[in-house]
């Protein structure tokens, strides 16, 4: 293995944020696209003198890794790597509390590391191995004192790696200033169970799911979640898209279970509405919604149907193909963080709680309760975790790809 970087600090030095690229390699460095992690070789353990993280990663990437403080974390930006299977299930011991890790904006990724303590970065370094190309990651954290990791914490300046992107240790999001409302709408509830099979019933599990991803949602900075219900109540489909039009939602994820008798039907799918049924949708919003309640931000008490159906028509012009690529996101996001899908998972369809106009909606459906695998994954917080992650990539992608396309919209 070749030295391509290392950098010593310790508390000494700690008023210094780590700034590490592939120093040595010149600007004609050539990278071969995506970055693989191997999850079973790398690890975050603690050790005697503090805390050591290692990472394998498929080939050599820039990257660079601070600290900042409330809350204690350490933060490490690279290329593009694919963290597929990169979660809390890589640390032994104590001084780490929780990992995550995805898209940072287009072509950059993050993986951030909750601390239990201050600890301060004390060696960082990356090795290449020059049979293969493949790249290890070291970086050693020393115990330092509350006063000296505030004095070490803070992303460092610099313009090769100055994203824009808020507060980078929360990351993997939008800036703050541009909160990202989604609103999750668990499905069923009170007199509508839903879905019921082995003891199981629909309702309750699309809360929990709910609940879970809105917690995660909470953590990401610039994003605000929004639950259609908080509890096991009855919400009419017509309720669930007025209270996100309340909340000005920019994005709608509704959260379903099926039950098919008979078939052993596994895995999750997400619906869009269909392009043949967006005149059907229209035309149910019209009837059954109130004209001040069918696009948000303007009343239209007074106006007639076609009034409503040709402003509706316009707002599905930027709405309906920002839902379908989070559909898309969505997808992958699953499949990144190991969710079953099934295997034609990208579907389209007239339902009632994707024919609003004014802001893009998917319906996530999490698994079939009459299929055992799904049903006992369904059922736990464990089990759950895979869609949760998921979900929290796909938003976290697709708002990135949603700022980019920002300037083009407003031309």
């Amino acid at each position: 293995m070749r030295r391509i970087t290392r950098l010593f600090t310790g508390v000494k030095g700690a008023g210094c944020a780590l700034v590490l690229a592939l120093a040595g390699m010149g600007q004609a460095q050539e990278f071969s696209g995506l970055a693989r992690l191997d999850v079973a070789a790398s690890s975050v353990s603690d050790t005697r003198r503090g805390l050591e993280l290692e990472l394998f990663l498929s080939q050599v990437v820039p990257w660079r890794v601070f600290v900042l403080d409330d809350p204690r974390r350490l933060v490490m930006d690279f290329r593009e790597v694919d963290w597929r299977g990169a979660d809390a299930g890589l640390i032994e011991g104590d001084r780490a509390l929780d990992l995550r890790a995805g898209a940072l904006r287009p072509g950059w990724s993050r993986m951030v590391l909750d601390l239990a303590e201050p600890l301060v970065v004390d060696e960082a370094g990356m090795s290449v191995d020059e049979t293969d190309g493949t790249a290890r990651l070291r970086v050693r954290m020393a115990p330092a004192g509350a006063e000296a990791f505030a004095a070490a914490a803070g992303a460092p300046h610099d313009p090769d790696w100055d994203f824009g992107l808020g507060d980078p240790g929360q990351g993997l999001a939008l800036p703050a200033d541009e909160t990202l409302v989604v609103v999750i709408d668990p499905g069923h509830g009170g007199v509508d169970p839903g879905a019921r099979h082995g003891g199981v019933e629909e309702a309750d599990l699309m809360l929990a799911l709910g609940l879970e991803l809105a917690e995660a949602l909470q953590r990401m900075e610039g994003v605000r979640p929004y639950l259609t219900r908080e509890a096991d109540v009855f919400v009419s489909l017509q309720e669930r898209l007025t209270r996100a039009r309340a909340v000005e939602a920019d994005l709608f994820i509704s959260l379903h279970a099926d039950a098919l008798e008979g078939l052993q039907a596994t895995g999750a799918s997400v619906y869009t509405l269909a392009d043949e049924a967006v005149g059907e949708a229209t035309r149910r919003m019209a009837e059954r919604h109130g004209r001040a309640d069918i696009v948000a931000g303007l009343d239209l008490s007074g106006q007639d149907d076609a009034v409503a159906t040709v402003l509706m028509d316009l707002a599905r012009l930027e709405t309906g193909p920002a839902g379908a690529r989070f559909a898309e996101e969505l997808v992958a996001g699953l499949e990144a963080r190991g969710a079953p899908l099934t295997r034609r998972p990208r579907r389209e369809a007239l339902l009632a709680v994707l024919t609003s106009a004014d802001f893009p909606a998917v319906l996530l459906e999490v698994g079939f309760l009459s299929h055992d695998g799904d049903r006992d994954r369904l059922s736990s917080p464990e089990g759950r975790r895979s869609l949760v992650e998921g979900v929290v990539l796909a938003i976290d992608r697709w708002a990135i790809a949603q700022r980019a396309l920002s300037p083009l919209k407003r031309q």
